[in-house]
């Protein structure tokens, strides 16, 4: 090589994951559409995933992960997301999981987890309760079974992703001292029955639904305190829900461009003899791509911010921080989220029913199925309701006042219990 060559630049982490994780994401796009059709649980997919690695992104390389930072995460999860955004939904809760494990104290229990995350295995979600529960309360009980160990019984509901994994994360009480916990059980064990039950119009393939702990068996050392549960794990928890919404927008824009671009017939009233040439038509696929081009570049900034917080919770334990700046940039994390799912939800649905207003009525064929892309956005909109968190966004600018980082569902008092 001559000095007046340049050397070629070597590749980032993330394009060697981008190229890594292609041919998967491939194949998850090519089924996705029949998948939703038919309501089929992606449950091979997954399984790829985790075999190739995807579930040990975050952790480090020293335990056998990719060491990806936040921002490399959750910029592959949206590009999952517009080849499934179900299956991005579905690892919701173990990416969470590793989170707090990440930011976990260091030690033999730590290092389990990561071993066993770099080994595939994944951890679903089971928090949520419904029926007659009432607002704060947790009817799943951790209870000790007499020969040292623990076993748990309650039913969730919401329990995104734990059909296909090797482990739940329940939030739990203990009778004995009345603590809440995180217990970390055994998907596979008797005393557990995981329910396909989840029938909402999108996201069909979550593996969302009923978990039953009839005395289920947990370890102590899988007992895990709710207080030291890391401290940006709902601002965590809505950003994938906003890389769900970016995929979905990229996904659309993918889809309905490849129906304007083959479509043959127009309109006596058209702007042009082609459809695909119609200045009209190529002016709503760009408001989509444009919208696409938003909501990903939401994410980004939404990842940084996690970021920070990140590093703040490392630098804290590390005594190279003071808990105050932590703090300060789990705030800031939380307004960033709430900032963006108040931006995002509406922006993205209203584009991908817009989208539509480029094709004819074919384009609302149920053997298509374009439709799925706007019930996918949808659904996932109406997580954690974004009105909500439009006040408290709106009182943090007036009055300064913090959002809160942690919120439950239930019956308030004095109303019926329900759903």
């Amino acid at each position: 090589m001559t000095s007046t060559e340049l050397e070629a630049p070597s590749r980032t982490r993330l394009e060697q994951l981008k190229e890594h994780f292609a041919p998967l994401f491939y194949d998850i796009a090519e089924g996705a559409s029949e998948r939703d059709s038919n309501r089929s649980l992606p449950r091979e997919q997954i399984k790829a995933l985790a075999s190739a690695g995807f579930g040990a992104l975050r952790v480090p390389e020293t335990h056998g992960g990719a060491g990806a930072t936040l921002p490399e995460l959750f910029a592959l999860l949206t590009l999952l997301a517009s080849a499934d955004p179900n299956i991005t939904q579905a690892l919701r809760g173990h990416f969470a999981f590793v989170e707090d494990r990440l930011v976990a104290a260091e030690g033999p229990e730590r290092d389990a987890w990561l071993d066993r995350f770099a080994a595939g295995e994944l951890v679903g979600n089971s928090w949520t309760e419904i029926g007659s529960v009432a607002l704060g309360e947790v009817n799943t009980r951790v209870a000790p079974d007499g020969n040292g160990g623990f076993t748990v019984t309650g039913t969730k509901y919401y329990s995104t992703g734990s059909i296909f994994a090797d482990w739940i994360d329940a939030y739990a009480e203990r009778t004995d001292t009345g603590q809440r916990v995180i217990a970390v059980v055994k998907a596979r064990q008797p005393g557990v029955v995981l329910e396909d039950d989840w029938d909402g119009f999108g996201q069909r393939t979550t593996g969302t639904g009923t978990a039953t702990f009839a005395g289920a068996a947990v370890e102590p050392a899988n007992l895990i305190d709710f207080d030291t549960r890391f401290k940006y794990q709902t601002a965590f928890y809505q950003a994938v829900l906003l890389a769900v919404l970016a995929g979905s927008a990229a996904a659309a824009e993918r889809d309905f461009a490849a129906e304007l671009r083959a479509r043959k017939r127009t309109f006596s009233h058209g702007a042009a003899e082609r459809a695909s040439d119609d200045p009209q038509l190529l002016q709503v696929i760009g408001e989509v791509s444009a919208v696409a081009f938003v909501a990903n570049a939401t994410v980004d900034s939404m990842a940084e911010a996690l970021e920070d917080a990140y590093q703040a919770a490392v630098a804290v334990r590390a005594g190279e921080l003071g808990v105050a700046e932590e703090e300060a940039a789990n705030d800031a994390a939380e307004l960033a989220s709430a900032q963006a799912q108040i931006a995002l939800t509406p922006l993205v649905t209203n584009a991908l029913s817009h989208a539509f207003d480029a094709l004819a009525a074919s384009a609302t064929s149920t053997a298509k199925n374009l439709d799925r892309h706007w019930r996918n956005a949808r659904t996932a909109g109406n997580h954690n309701p974004w009105v909500f968190k439009a006040r408290l966004v709106g009182e943090n600018a007036v009055h300064g006042w913090a959002l809160p980082r942690v919120w439950a569902i239930g019956a308030s008092a004095g109303s019926p219990t329900g759903s």
